[in-house]
């Protein structure tokens, strides 16, 4: 523990979406580049949720060395085909489509005896994380001293439950709040493909009792776990778009296509709970600030330094310029909800496990932390870090 006593306030939050995380893995790459090439693991403290939970296992995984590990996300991203992540070919798409409207028919008729039910069929990403990210090493850089706590948040299907499982020093204690709750476990493949199980999508996953999904859905305070784990300063790296929100109304001439809804619905789930979060927290601090010292310590509550980095563009507008690169199959399937039109992109972005959208995205996500080293290093600083940690150790 000697390595991250001093530094283990010090958070990373990964937000899920699907393809739309390649946008995180260019943030780390320039975090990366900003820091000595040996360096450890720079967050002693890692929370992931849906396919920011593969993220940050990964970044447990080589904590030893943090280049390492990001080099490895982005040569995974640069080179990404839908075919890694879920069966494109024919025979895979229509035999998971016929057990699905199978499954459906049977249900409508009070039968429920298909397991595993989805649109897609992720065999691919199993054997992808089964074959490359040994979870083992997890308990080895924390008792190593190279690793504070891990967590992976995922939502449960029979509790209506957003579980935070969590991996980390001896003495954190589990938590539970309204809808959510924070358990002690083992980290592994199994956390990690249902946490990224993106609901109708992707099948559930199956842990101890309880079938889990997404971990984004009805995850209401997505920064909460890393406060629970002992975090005073936060880094997000968010999907949504970074800046003020301006609405943007249009006249619809047409009724919203499955696909539109199904986007509209994954914004929901994947981007608003973070924004409201952190408005929270934000007021949070604001109020913190005006307290005098005696009335802060009565009731517990700090001030927690928090970091955004979002991307700068819309990333459904970049997804229209690349959908027509999904395999013919996929376009096929998705057309007939109407995800293959302009007002679809949105549903399309957590699906395009494409190179050359997760290149561009990862560019930008580049060119976004590039613009924002000097306040990144600011945020990032080990005497402030240490600093913060002597003034709050337990």
């Amino acid at each position: 523990m000697d390595k991250v006593g001093k530094k283990h306030k010090l958070g990373l939050v990964l937000s899920g979406g699907g393809a739309r995380v390649a946008y995180q893995v260019g943030v780390l790459k320039a975090i990366a580049e900003f820091l000595p090439r040996h360096t450890h693991n720079p967050f002693p403290i890692i929370c992931g949720t849906s396919a920011g939970a593969i993220t940050a296992a990964t970044l447990a995984v080589n904590a030893m060395n943090f280049h390492k590990g990001v080099q490895y996300l982005s040569n995974v991203w640069k080179n990404f085909k839908v075919s890694d992540v879920y069966r494109s070919d024919l025979a895979g798409v229509l035999s998971n489509s016929v057990r699905w409207l199978t499954g459906l028919v049977l249900s409508m008729m009070g039968i429920n005896k298909l397991n595993r039910v989805s649109l897609l069929d992720n065999a691919p990403l199993v054997n992808l994380l089964s074959q490359t990210l040994p979870c083992n090493k997890i308990q080895e850089n924390i008792d190593a001293g190279l690793l504070y706590a891990l967590s992976i948040t995922a939502s449960g299907y029979g509790s209506g439950q957003s579980v935070t499982f969590y991996q980390g020093v001896e003495g954190i204690p589990p938590w539970r709040r309204a809808r959510r709750l924070g358990i002690p476990a083992r980290i592994d493949a199994r956390h990690l493909l249902a946490s990224a199980a993106i609901p109708f999508i992707f099948p559930a996953v199956r842990i101890n009792r309880e079938y889990f999904g997404d971990g984004s859905m009805r995850q209401i305070a997505p920064i909460s776990s890393a406060l629970h784990l002992g975090a005073s300063r936060v880094l997000i790296i968010g999907l949504g778009q970074g800046g003020p929100e301006v609405p943007r109304y249009k006249q619809m001439g047409d009724y919203p296509s499955l696909a539109h809804i199904a986007g509209h619905a994954l914004n929901s789930i994947f981007l608003d709970s973070l924004e409201v979060d952190l408005e929270r927290l934000q007021r949070i601090n604001r109020t913190v600030s005006l307290m005098p010292e005696d009335v802060k310590q009565a009731i517990s509550l700090r001030h927690i330094d928090v970091m955004v980095i979002a991307p700068s563009q819309p990333i459904d507008k970049i997804a229209e310029h690349y959908a027509a690169r999904l395999p013919w199959t996929i376009r096929f399937l998705l057309r007939g909800v109407g995800a293959m039109r302009r007002s679809g992109a949105n549903l399309v972005s957590y699906l395009l496990f494409d190179k050359g959208f997760c290149r561009a995205l990862i560019e930008l996500g580049y060119q976004d932390a590039l613009k924002r080293k000097e306040e990144i290093m600011a945020f990032l600083d080990q005497k402030q870090e240490e600093e913060a940690a002597g003034n709050l150790s337990q």
